[in-house]
C-alpha cells in the first residue's frame, strides 16, 4: 500500500474511533439522551476529533510502521489520547463551564482499546501469516537469551524471506528457565543442547552472545557438536564494535573460535601518535600478514601508506580494496619492487622518506626452502638487510621486523635465515637512530602458508586430512590478533629488542584437523586423517625462546621482551659475505650452526 493510501485509510479509521468512542461513552451514561445532551455532544466530538489529529500528528501515529509495533508505539498512543482528553475537557471548561470527566474518561479507554487495537491488529495479521510462511523453515535453537539473542528471535520471526524458525532457547542463567521470550521457551542451559535438538528437530543452532569469551565458545561447541544440527554463531564484540558487521550477521563457526584465545587489547594512545599522520611503509603488503597490517594501520589514520610488494597481483588486490574504503583520507601508493633490488630499494625509501617501516616480505615455507636454501637467504637475509640499511640511510623512525618463532634454535635454512635478519637490525639499532625492533610470533589461521587451506581443501576432496605426526604441535593466531600485536609492538620499540607475542598454548595439528572435519559438517570417520611423516626441517614443537632469552615479565599485554643476543656486526656480516659462494650443505650447515649458537646472558634494552 502507498504512504498516501496508507495515511487516509488511518485518518478515516481513527475518524470514525473517535466519533464512536465519545457517542458511546454518552450512551452509556445517558441511555436517553436530550436535545441538549446531543448538543454537548456535537461539541465534545468537533474538540475530540480535532484535538485527536492534531496529537496523531505530533506524535507521529500515522508514520509508524505498525507491523512492528511494539511497547513504544502503544506509549505513543497513550500520549496523544490523554493530550486529547486534557484539550477536550479545557473546551468543555470554555463552552459549558463544567467538564464531563467520567464520559471523557470513558472515551479515553475506548480510543486506547480501539485505536490500539486497530494498529496492532496489523501485527498480528502480519506475525500469523509469517508464521505461516515460516512452518517449512529450518527449526533454530537460539543459544542466548540475552538482548543479543532476544533481538535475534525477532529478526528471524519478522524476515519474511528467511528460512530459520526459532523454536527454543537456551540460557545458563538460572532465572530464565521455563520463560517466554517472543512466545519461544527458554528450555535449558547449555548442558541439554544434545537433548532439545533432539526433542525440537532442531536442523540449526545460533549461539547468539557477542560478548561470550573464547574459552566458553569452546564449551559450547563441544555440546553443540555432539548433535548433527549445524552451528553458527553472531559476530564477535570487538567486530561489532568496530562496525565491521551487523549484529545480525550471523556466521559459520571457525577453527579460530575454538583457539580459545581473547581479543587483545590496544593502546590506541600509542599506537595513533606512531602512526596518524605520518608515512607508512609495509613490505610484502601483498601478502596474508602484510595485507592485514596496512588494513590495521588504516585504522590509525595514516597520512600516506606505501604497499610494496613484489607480486603485482596481489599489491593490485589489497590497494584496491584499500583504496575503496580509505581513499578519500590516505593517500595510498602501491609500488612493484623486490627487496632483493638494493638500489631500488634505497631509491623508493628516498622517494617516501617514510617515519614506519613494517618489514612482512620474506620467503616462510619450511620445507619449500630447504631445497631452495640460496632464495631464503637472498629474500630474507639480503632482502632484510637492503630494507633495514635503507631505513637506517634515510633516517626513518621506527623499524619492524616480522620474525617467526622458527628462528629459535632452528634446524631448518627458514628459521635461520630469519635468525639471521634478527641480528642484522639488532645490529643496527646499537648505532641507528632508528629504532630497530623485530616480533616473534607463531603460525596464522588462514594465511596462505597455514594448514587451513590445506585442510580445507584435502576436506572438500573427501579426504583424508593428511598429518606429519599424531603428536606435532604448533603455536596458532589469528591474522588479525597477530597484525594488531605487531603494530602495537611497534609503538612500544626503544630499539633492539625481540617483541615475542604470547601466543597461548601450543595445539595438536591433529585436533586441529579433528575440528575442522567438524566444522565442515563430517565426521572424523568420514573424512579420516593420515600421518605422513616429519617433512624435510619440520620439529615436533616450536619455541617462542630458548633457555638463554627467556624473561617472563611483559612490557604489553600479549607482548614481552627476549633477551636475544646478536653475534657482533663485523662476524655477522663476515659470514653474510660468504654465504652466496657456498654449496648446499655447507650453506646450510653454517646458517643452522650459526644461528644456534648459545651466548651469555647479556640482556637487551628493556621497554620502561
Amino acid at each position: 500500500m502507498s504512504y498516501r493510501k496508507r495515511l487516509t485509510a488511518l485518518i478515516l479509521i481513527d475518524s470514525v474511533i473517535v466519533i464512536s468512542a465519545i457517542y458511546l461513552s454518552y450512551l452509556i451514561l445517558h441511555p436517553y439522551m436530550s436535545i441538549f445532551k446531543m448538543g454537548t455532544l456535537l461539541i465534545t466530538s468537533i474538540a475530540l476529533l480535532g484535538s485527536y489529529h492534531i496529537y496523531a500528528l505530533i506524535y507521529k501515529l500515522y508514520h509508524k510502521v505498525w507491523e512492528y509495533a511494539s511497547v513504544s508505539e502503544l506509549i505513543a498512543i497513550v500520549k496523544a489520547v490523554l493530550l486529547t482528553t486534557i484539550t477536550t475537557a479545557i473546551i468543555q471548561l470554555v463552552f459549558f463551564q463544567d467538564i464531563y470527566v467520567r464520559a471523557l474518561a470513558i472515551a479515553a479507554m475506548i480510543l486506547v482499546l480501539f485505536i490500539g487495537g486497530s494498529r496492532f491488529s496489523w501485527r498480528m495479521v502480519r506475525d500469523r501469516v509469517l508464521r505461516h510462511h515460516h512452518e517449512n523453515n529450518k527449526k533454530t535453537l537460539i543459544i542466548g537469551a540475552g538482548a543479543a539473542g532476544t533481538m535475534l528471535a525477532r529478526h528471524l520471526l519478522n524476515k519474511a524471506d528467511g528460512d530459520l524458525l526459532p523454536v527454543a532457547f537456551i540460557d545458563d542463567d538460572c532465572n530464565k528457565q521455563k520463560l517466554q521470550i517472543h512466545g519461544i521457551n527458554v528450555v535449558g542451559d547449555t548442558t541439554y543442547i544434545p537433548a532439545a535438538v533432539a526433542l525440537y528437530e532442531i536442523e540449526t543452532i545460533i549461539i547468539a552472545i557477542p560478548s561470550l569469551k573464547k574459552a566458553e565458545v569452546k564449551r559450547i561447541y563441544e555440546e553443540c557438536s555432539k548433535t548433527a544440527a549445524k552451528v553458527q554463531i553472531m559476530p564477535r564484540i570487538d567486530e561489532i564494535i568496530s562496525g565491521d558487521v551487523p549484529v545480525t550477521q550471523f556466521r559459520d563457526v571457525e577453527v579460530e573460535d575454538l583457539l580459545g584465545r581473547e581479543p587483545n587489547r590496544l593502546d590506541i594512545d600509542s599506537i595513533s601518535e606512531e602512526v596518524e599522520g605520518k608515512t607508512i611503509l609495509v613490505t610484502g603488503a601483498g601478502g596474508s600478514i602484510g595485507s592485514e597490517i596496512c588494513r590495521q594501520i588504516c585504522r590509525f589514520k595514516p597520512g600516506r601508506l606505501v604497499l610494496l610488494g613484489h607480486g603485482e597481483n596481489s599489491i593490485y588486490l589489497i590497494d584496491m580494496e584499500l583504496r575503496k574504503k580509505y581513499g578519500e583520507s590516505i593517500e595510498i601508493i602501491p609500488v612493484i619492487a623486490d627487496v632483493q633490488d638494493r638500489a631500488r630499494i634505497f631509491n623508493v625509501m628516498e622517494q617516501y622518506q617514510p617515519d614506519v617501516v613494517y618489514h612482512a616480505a620474506a620467503h616462510k615455507h619450511v620445507p619449500l626452502m630447504e631445497y631452495n636454501p640460496r632464495e631464503a637467504v637472498k629474500n630474507n637475509i639480503f632482502g632484510t638487510r637492503n630494507v633495514a640499511e635503507a631505513a637506517d640511510t634515510f633516517g626513518v623512525g621506527a623499524f619492524v621486523l616480522i620474525s617467526t618463532d622458527k628462528a629459535v634454535n632452528p634446524p631448518n635454512v627458514m628459521g635461520a635465515t630469519k635468525r639471521f635478519a634478527e641480528m642484522i637490525i639488532q645490529n643496527l639499532a646499537k648505532e641507528s637512530n632508528t629504532r630497530f625492533v623485530a616480533v616473534r610470533f607463531g603460525n596464522v589461521l588462514g594465511s596462505r602458508g597455514s594448514v587451513i587451506p590445506l585442510f580445507k581443501k584435502q576436506i572438500q576432496a573427501g579426504g583424508p586430512i593428511t598429518v606429519t605426526h599424531p603428536d606435532i604441535t604448533r603455536y596458532f593466531m589469528t591474522i588479525p590478533e597477530a597484525s594488531r600485536l605487531v603494530i602495537q609492538a611497534g609503538a612500544l620499540a626503544r630499539g633492539g629488542e625481540v617483541f615475542v607475542l604470547d601466543m597461548g598454548e601450543p595445539v595438536k595439528i591433529v585436533d586441529l584437523a579433528k575440528n575442522l572435519i567438524t566444522l565442515s559438517g563430517y565426521t572424523v570417520d568420514e573424512i579420516g586423517i593420515e600421518y605422513s611423516g616429519l617433512r624435510p626441517g619440520e620439529k615436533m614443537y616450536e619455541e617462542l625462546l630458548n633457555d638463554n632469552e627467556v624473561q617472563k615479565d611483559h612490557v604489553f599485554p600479549k607482548i614481552f621482551i627476549g633477551k636475544a643476543v646478536p653475534m657482533e656486526k663485523r662476524e655477522l656480516y663476515a659470514v653474510i659475505e660468504t654465504l652466496p659462494d657456498m654449496e648446499y650443505v655447507q650453506l646450510k650447515e653454517t646458517l643452522v650452526g650459526v644461528a644456534n649458537m648459545k651466548f651469555g646472558e647479556k640482556q637487551s634494552m628493556v621497554v620502561s
